[in-house]
């Protein structure tokens, strides 16, 4: 009997000390978990992906998780409902908030892309293409009264081309499925994101043609928002956020496009680096990134004006109703 207490106690004292040995218990951590709500995984949003994968978030003691949501609307509704603290998005989304008469809408923090960031796809090659080549033909072009449906019928309608008369725009299928319509036989045209657009490219399922965001010109294409209740009750929080990513958009002016492919390559598993690296330059090409996430008030008017043009503008926003920018020149100062 004794000889069984002695080894119970010899077995009890050897996981005491097991326990305070280097990983044999759980990592504790002090980091805030937040979920941010994207609208859609590309790599046009490259700097946010760099920003936790470089382990800015970290650094000012977050833990982010990113969930897609697949469309303006789901990403705005989860916002909404408190299913994310903030949401990546197209500012659209948040003027038809404001329009649909709720106060307490969500605000404008930051901005990240400054252009369209969809290229135009058809089933050919072709030495040169014109835009004049869609007449008759159908393109599948986005939800209606989203950005990139927007500026394609901004584009079509500067190159005479209007839908139901000399061109058909399929906007029935959701976004995050347009690509796999196409490849499906759907269409003779279709505006993709990237790496979708360069995958498709590659497998010789399409061809790309040309650049919506170049055609369009500078807008205030995705931007991050909160709600109001957060900024009241944490500004601190938002800070930390916005300073996160403001640090990645400082890094992508002077990394590589090997260096950006191979930060973001976590959040894109199934493409390799040399087609992330490709899409990385031609995105560092076309000026699509914000080097700082102020948002001007120039770029916010070019936005409405295109909402005007699309017959979806009830009313303009006043600038400083939905786009709150001190915690992002706050920041700069900090960084420079």
């Amino acid at each position: 009997m004794k000889r069984i207490v002695a080894l119970f106690i010899s077995f009890m004292l050897i996981l005491t000390a097991a326990a305070f040995l280097p990983g044999c218990t759980e990592k504790k951590t002090n980091l805030k978990k937040i979920v941010l709500n994207e609208v859609t995984r590309s790599v046009f949003y490259a700097p946010l992906y760099v920003a936790d994968s470089l382990g800015y978030f970290k650094d000012e003691g977050l833990e982010l998780e990113i969930v897609t949501g697949g469309g303006s609307d789901a990403s705005m509704t989860a916002l909404l409902a408190g299913e994310a603290d903030f949401a990546l998005m197209g500012p659209e989304t948040g003027v038809y908030v404001i329009n649909e008469g709720k106060e307490d809408h969500p605000m404008i923090i930051g901005q990240l892309t400054k252009r369209d960031g969809s290229f135009l796809l058809g089933r050919e090659s072709v030495d040169e293409f014109s835009w004049g080549m869609l007449e008759g033909k159908t393109v599948i072009g986005g939800r209606v009264g989203g950005m990139p449906y927007m500026t394609l019928m901004y584009v079509m309608h500067e190159h005479g081309l209007i839908p139901g008369v000399n061109v058909e725009v399929n906007s029935s299928i959701q976004f995050n499925l347009m690509g796999g319509a196409f490849e499906a036989g759907t269409g003779d045209f279709v505006t993709l994101f990237e790496p979708t657009a360069t995958q498709l490219q590659n497998n010789g399922n399409g061809f790309i043609l040309a650049n919506i965001g170049l055609e369009s010109g500078e807008v205030p294409y995705t931007a991050f928002m909160t709600s109001k209740k957060t900024i009241d009750e944490d500004p601190e929080l938002v800070t930390r956020f916005i300073r996160a990513i403001a640090r990645a958009q400082k890094w992508v002016i002077t990394a590589t496009d090997n260096e950006i492919a191979k930060a973001m390559q976590p959040y894109f598993p199934d493409t390799d680096i040399p087609t992330l690296e490709i899409v990385a330059k031609s995105y560092r090409e076309t000026d699509s990134w914000m080097q700082t996430p102020v948002m001007t008030e120039e770029a916010f008017g070019r936005l409405l004006d295109i909402m005007d043009f699309n017959n979806v503008l009830t009313k303009r926003v006043d600038f400083s109703e939905l786009v709150d920018n001190s915690f992002a020149k706050k920041v700069l100062k900090e960084i420079e």
